[in-house]
């Protein structure tokens, strides 16, 4: 059982009070997923009940009250240490970075609902409303805006700086109640050239390259950064061995068979010097049988596996850009 399903296993074995508590305490993507697992959960021995509940009952002794109420604690030792004007920052980065509810609200709507919400608004409200969603999430509502607006969106998410109050004021009339009114809102980190790249890798293929370019035509240097920071499919190269076989663990041979259509050739003998000589030999034979495959298929199939790769790299599995991946006991 993955984690997920054994989370899953848990929330249905608690009943529908308590599985609805611990829900509350979750953010978005989080129910969504165990939502699904839970919905397409199968028929589950009273074995596999009994080992998670033991699993669940031996990782909660192991847990201490550490942490529990911490903030106030974090606040008085920061600003001990540092003086009241100092600590600001830094606290507002570490404690109320971390809790923009109103913000949060929008990983809860669908990106058609969001497109629709800010499809007539200036395109910096956009980039600073995009930018607080996750990448996926983001480059779905950046499709379903007017194509003039896309890339200038994008453009402003890549050079965004901090909000400063006025902009985080203009966004709250926008949201209305979805947002609290506060006139004394500090300026949040958010936006930049790798969220932009991010939004870009979630895109489908040839809309990412026409927006790249409509972004180099106004800043050739901006552009050549962003894409500088895309992870694409031929970029499997660049990943190790070790990387490379915890991404093929992963994926079908069917799927993987119809993304290498497209891919350079390097890539495919790099995946395949990393399968068994059998694994390998039965790939390519599919491939070669199963004849003439639609481009589209061919770029659904690589994003899946793209989607897969920065999963893994979330996880600390993989690593990408030149980064390193954490070390597993």
């Amino acid at each position: 059982m993955s984690g997920v399903q054994r989370a899953a296993v848990l929330l249905l074995s608690l009943g529908e009070v308590d599985a609805a508590e611990v829900l509350k305490h979750m953010d978005a993507k989080e129910v969504q997923k165990l939502g699904l697992a839970m919905a397409t959960m199968g028929a589950v021995s009273r074995e596999q009940v009994g080992t998670v509940m033991d699993d669940f009952a031996s990782a909660l002794d192991r847990q201490t009250s550490l942490g529990v109420g911490a903030d106030d604690y974090i606040r008085a030792v920061l600003v001990s240490a540092l003086g009241a004007d100092k600590a600001s920052s830094l606290i507002d980065r570490i404690l109320l970075g971390r809790n923009t509810t109103g913000l949060d609200t929008l990983k809860w709507m669908d990106p058609r609902a969001i497109a629709d919400l800010v499809r007539h608004e200036h395109p910096q409200i956009i980039a600073i409303v995009l930018s607080h969603l996750d990448a996926d999430q983001a480059a779905d509502a950046l499709k379903l805006l007017p194509e003039r607006t896309r890339a200038d969106v994008l453009l402003r998410i890549a050079t965004l700086d901090g909000i400063p109050p006025n902009a985080l004021n203009e966004l709250n009339e926008i949201m209305e109640r979805q947002f609290a009114g506060n006139q004394n809102l500090k300026s949040s980190a958010v936006g930049g050239i790798k969220v932009a790249a991010n939004i870009l890798n979630f895109m489908d293929t040839g809309q990412d390259q026409s927006l790249l370019g409509a972004i180099r035509k106004v800043d050739e240097v901006l552009g050549q950064r962003i894409q500088d920071l895309m992870f694409v499919f031929d970029d499997l190269i660049e990943l190790d061995d070790r990387e490379l076989q915890a991404v093929l663990r992963e994926v079908s041979g069917e799927r993987l068979g119809i993304a290498l259509r497209g891919a350079d050739p390097k890539v495919r003998d790099k995946i395949t010097r990393n399968m068994s000589q059998r694994a390998a030999e039965i790939l390519l034979e599919d491939m070669d049988a199963r004849g003439p495959v639609r481009l589209s298929d061919v770029e659904a199939a690589q994003k899946e596996i793209l989607t897969l790769v920065r999963r893994l790299a979330d996880e600390g599995t993989i690593a990408l850009g030149g980064g390193t991946a954490e070390e597993l006991v």
